[in-house]
């Protein structure tokens, strides 16, 4: 899974971001460039068009929901998503439905903390569960001319995983 949330787990509102955040966007495109990325629908019509270099799956209960996009397969599951990536990395990108179906599925979340709290927010990332995942990893972001929020990266991988490399 990959995603940015505010302290609060905040996600968005109105089918948008509530920060704008460069260095995220740029880390974002790193990370999932040359992947499949799984999503629900509004987060798929939240975009302008297909983001480029990326296969989407798009997850609706709309049966007769199509997309005319050869870069985008549409199905009716979390499992029929997950069964399209075959040995390979793919990413989770939201919304926040989406996340609470994927979380138990994912074997690693790539999260940007967003230092700050949003009330207004209709859309949170689910609450991570210590019991299950571990942070691994984490770099500082502070603010500065192109950033109005300072933010953390931080990586957690399934507790289990974890432990089976030690």
């Amino acid at each position: 899974m990959i995603a940015a949330a505010a302290e609060n787990n905040a996600l968005g509102k109105d089918n948008d971001l509530l920060w704008h955040l460069p260095d995220d966007f740029k880390r974002f495109k790193k990370l999932t460039s040359g992947h499949k990325i799984i999503m629900g629908r509004k987060t798929y019509e939240s975009f302008p068009k297909p983001l480029p270099n990326r296969t989407h799956i798009i997850i609706t209960r709309d049966k007769n929901y199509t997309v005319n996009h050869d870069e985008c397969i549409v199905v009716h599951s979390i499992d029929e998503s997950i069964a399209l990536v075959d040995n390979e990395i793919a990413f989770i990108i939201g919304g926040g439905e989406i996340y609470k179906l994927a979380e138990r599925k994912s074997d690693k979340i790539e999260l940007t903390r967003v230092h700050g709290t949003f009330e207004d927010a209709d859309t949170f990332f689910p609450e991570i569960d210590e019991n299950y995942w571990m942070l691994t990893k984490q770099e500082f972001h502070p603010t500065d001319d192109k950033h109005k929020l300072s933010f953390t990266y931080l990586t957690y991988e399934k507790k289990e995983t974890v432990l089976k490399n030690l």
